[in-house]
């Protein structure tokens, strides 16, 4: 318990020195206390956590090893335009592979039946504005990003989008603490995201770098506070009907 408690503390700490450095432009020393900090969260979720899931997991895990390979490029050749970056590749495959994991892991608590019965009308909603968001996010990177990349970006993009709409989904048919801070982390993913392909190929302001890496710490902070949780639901949802007076 005690080895835990300094972990957290430590995340914690660190996580306001990676939110400063990002904020400050210092991108290389950043990565390093940001891979530190993932590997860090997946092993005090893997040691110290009595009710753990596969799919987390192997989500912490992924994203970590995705950081630590992100990381390795600041050793690797520098590449030219015409040239692929394998690390850019790989780092960014983990990424979704990552996401894949936490997306597997609210679905297979789902009924699909009750699911599809229930709330086609809202997944019809979502899936047109995913397909609208995905687009008109992924186009910001169109002049930027080889054929290749920017295929990798599309797709990753889709993967976000995915989390956070499976997340709405989730909310609403259980209606409790979990679901509502999975919800929270896959808003703020989803905001940190797009706020770093903002900092990245449009427009390198150290403000935006603060913003969306206080999203992502923020992010996985909701994670890690769900992943400690049990569900509750499905909960009806609160109606003037409900009150007996």
């Amino acid at each position: 318990m005690l080895i835990s408690n300094v972990i957290k503390i430590l995340l914690l700490l660190l996580g306001g020195v990676f939110i400063v450095l990002q904020g400050l432009g210092f991108e290389f020393e950043g990565s390093i206390v940001c891979a530190v900090i993932f590997v860090l969260l997946a092993t005090l979720y893997c040691v110290y956590s009595e009710n753990k899931s596969k799919y987390f997991f192997w989500f912490l895990v992924t994203f970590a090893v995705a950081q630590l390979v992100g990381l390795s490029s600041y050793f690797g050749p520098e590449y030219d335009i015409d040239e692929t970056d394998y690390f850019y590749f790989a780092s960014n495959g983990l990424y979704i592979l990552s996401y894949v994991f936490l997306i597997s892991r609210i679905l297979g608590d789902l009924s699909f039946k009750t699911i599809v019965t229930q709330f086609y009308v809202p997944i019809i909603i979502l899936l047109v504005l995913d397909i609208f968001c995905v687009i008109l996010v992924t186009a910001t990177t169109e002049n930027v990003l080889t054929i290749y990349e920017y295929s990798l970006e599309f797709v990753y993009n889709v993967v976000i989008m995915a989390l956070l709409s499976v997340a709405l989904i989730n909310y609403m048919y259980r209606n409790d603490n979990k679901s509502m801070l999975f919800l929270l982390g896959s808003i703020l993913i989803v905001f940190s995201e797009i706020i770093q392909l903002t900092y990245y190929y449009v427009l390198e302001d150290n403000n935006l770098g603060f913003i969306y890496s206080t999203f992502l710490v923020a992010a996985f902070l909701f994670f890690y506070l769900q992943s400690q949780k049990e569900y509750t639901g499905p909960v009806p949802a609160f109606t003037d009907e409900q009150l007996n007076v």
